[in-house]
């Protein structure tokens, strides 16, 4: 298979909708929440959502924000902001009001649409008293009854009916009018700051970078497209809902992993595609009653984000019928791809690094003062090309910081590489880890627990985890005098933090390690988890 990408008239986003539901029309687009559509109806449906976005008063570049976990309506508001030439802002369903309301504010937005009935929790409902979001003018409930905490709340179906009267041709005018350069989306990553900050990621980076993506996958117009990652990560938003349109892939959405469930659903829907982190193959492999479901229709897996073993490529294919296993690198801050291994690399190869450089990406590895490293020798990850972000939203300070004059942008992460231009991450410069597909930032859980009651000083570190690749380990210093009980501050974190930011082993300890600078020494601390 030839790494170049076909070449697209298509630049933006809704020019690739417009291309999907011609060139694949009678094909099947999606399957889930009670419903088949069509590629060409499903364009129907995604432009009377782009008329309630007209009626709603959205002017192109304004930001609207989703808060809910994957369906069709959190697709038809995507693809239907776009549509109307708005700016998308996904917002992670493991974050608190606190978290959820501090995106919203930053980014300006001025609609939501949010569920009440997911995981019994009622979004809406979040974002009220301190959480209180001035910018926003309406909530759209997607699924379960309006929130009697928001007075702006409408329903779905109340959102539609209000678009009735605006012309097609509007929609039409509005979607020509997206240039490539535009902003599609701003996705909030968190730093070392422990502060998120918002990629602005472009229409036409995100056409490129994912048909590139695409075809050095294999993905194709037969397959069928089990979408377990989150729609607000770019992981399940890019090289899932935009790369399946660009393919004309049929996408079939899970709102939540559940093994059991994602296994018979590739039985009963002959799934082809399933990418994620390695966790999800994982959990498959070792659950008791894995030989009981019909899986043979698998053909293609993508993971990454995460630590893969041979063996585990291995039992993908032999086991799981995987045809091909391929794994990549990136962040959001380049739309979410970097580099990728290719479908016909040794398993060796795709177990032991993140492949090489898309079309079209440079990739480079520098030490401490900016210089190139040898071949073999660990240097931090630096990348350059069109699918780099236009810089972090409102904030020019982080932007220079991120991104150099010539256009390099600092990843963070240490890597080496080899001859064949394959880079292998081996650590992480800004001491983030990876726990299932999220990643996590020490200085921002460090942050939320130095406000337990009774703790004087707090260090974060990832340790390795069969299932999820790493997790968080707290080590806690109490203040004199007070007791700190382990179990009760993970408690205390899965009800004040994202799930996946909350530690999974806490260690109350007399002192941390530190240098002579005050510097906690981290590595101590992870080796002192490995003894």
């Amino acid at each position: 298979m030839s790494d170049s990408a076909v070449s697209l008239e298509a630049t933006t986003i809704p020019a690739v909708i417009d291309r999907a539901a011609s060139t694949f029309a009678d094909h099947e687009s999606f399957v889930g929440d009670g419903v088949r559509l069509s590629f060409a109806e499903l364009g129907v449906r995604i432009d009377e959502t782009a008329k309630g976005f007209i009626a709603a008063g959205i002017r192109p570049g304004d930001r609207i924000g989703i808060w809910g976990p994957n369906s069709l309506r959190w697709l038809l508001a995507a693809l239907g902001a776009y549509r109307a030439g708005a700016t998308l802002v996904p917002i992670n369903t493991r974050f608190k009001g606190s978290e959820a309301a501090y995106v919203l504010r930053t980014a300006g937005a001025r609609l939501l649409f949010a569920v009440t009935d997911f995981l019994d929790t009622d979004y809406p409902a979040l974002l009220t008293g301190d959480n209180h979001v001035e910018s926003l003018e309406q909530v759209v409930v997607m699924s379960g009854e309006s929130s009697a905490a928001q007075t702006s709340c409408v329903g779905w179906d109340d959102f539609i009916a209000a678009g009735s009267a605006i012309p097609l041709s509007e929609v039409v005018a509005r979607s020509a009018a997206v240039k490539a350069d535009d902003i599609s989306d701003i996705m909030f990553t968190s730093g070392t700051t422990g502060r998120p900050k918002g990629a602005m990621l472009t229409h036409g980076a995100t056409v490129r970078a994912f048909d590139a993506w695409a075809t050095v996958v294999g993905l194709r117009a037969d397959d069928r497209y089990l979408i377990v990652n989150p729609f607000f990560h770019a992981f399940g938003l890019k090289s899932g809902i935009v790369a399946s349109l660009i393919k004309g892939a049929t996408i079939v959405p899970q709102k939540m992993f559940d093994v059991r469930d994602a296994m018979q659903r590739i039985a009963d829907e002959k799934i082809t595609m399933l990418p994620g982190p390695p966790s999800i193959y994982q959990t498959m492999l070792d659950h008791p009653d894995v030989a009981s479901f019909d899986l043979s229709s698998l053909r293609l897996a993508v993971t990454g984000a995460a630590p893969v073993s041979v063996e585990l490529v291995r039992r993908m294919r032999d086991e799981l019928h995987f045809e091909t296993v391929v794994t990549g690198y990136g962040l959001t801050e380049s739309t979410g791809v970097i580099a990728m291994c290719r479908h016909d690399d040794p398993n060796e190869t795709i177990a032991n690094t993140s492949g090489r450089a898309i079309p079209g990406v440079e990739v480079r590895l520098v030490d401490d003062h900016g210089n190139d490293v040898a071949v073999g020798e660990p240097g931090e990850v630096l990348a350059r090309g069109y699918n780099i972000m236009k810089g972090y939203f409102g904030n020019p300070e982080a932007t220079a910081e991120a991104i150099d004059p010539d256009g390099w942008l600092a990843t963070g992460d240490i890597a080496v590489g080899d001859e064949q231009g394959n880079i292998r991450i081996t650590d992480r410069k800004k001491d983030m880890f990876i726990m299932g597909g999220f990643n996590a930032y020490p200085a921002e859980i460090e942050r939320a627990l130095s406000t337990y009651p009774g703790v004087s000083q707090v260090a974060v570190v990832g340790v390795a985890d069969h299932r999820m690749g790493e997790v968080g380990m707290a080590f806690i210093v109490p203040k004199p005098g007070a007791t700190v009980v382990p179990e009760d501050v993970i408690t205390w974190s899965r009800a004040n933090m994202a799930n996946y930011k909350a530690p999974r082993y806490v260690e109350v300890v007399d002192s941390l390690p530190m240098n002579a600078s005050g510097k906690v020494l981290k590595f101590e601390l992870r080796q002192r988890f490995g003894a």
